[in-house]
């Protein structure tokens, strides 16, 4: 199950990044070609309304993945259990001393 959700939300991430790159900066509808976007097919408005509508539907889609991959994967790689039932590290042994230096006698 977590493999099909993979495979859709890869392929939902895919349009949405089609979807974003066929919006004008300005929200003007298909940023393709000359002002008229896909010509007598639908307008201006039309146009940015269908891929403002489609942006949201696979953003939201997006999300949903994701958490409910977050949701079935939680847990997964690990055992439940305290950082209390662990023993404690093993104290890392004392630095030798250094040797004291011989005085120097002063003239």
């Amino acid at each position: 199950m977590t493999t099909v959700l993979l495979v859709l939300h890869l392929f939902v991430a895919l349009g949405l990044i089609g979807l974003v790159l066929l919006q004008r900066s300005e929200g003007g509808g298909l940023g393709i070609g000359s002002s008229q976007g896909m010509g007598a097919f639908m307008g201006g408005r039309g146009t940015a309304n269908l891929l403002t509508r489609m942006t949201a539907i696979l953003g939201t889609a997006f999300f949903v993945i994701a958490l409910a991959l977050a949701l079935m994967t939680r847990g997964a790689g690990q055992q439940s259990r305290s950082i209390l039932d662990s023993p404690a590290p093993a104290a890392a042994p004392a630095a030798p001393a250094v040797p004291a230096l011989p005085a120097v006698p002063n003239n």
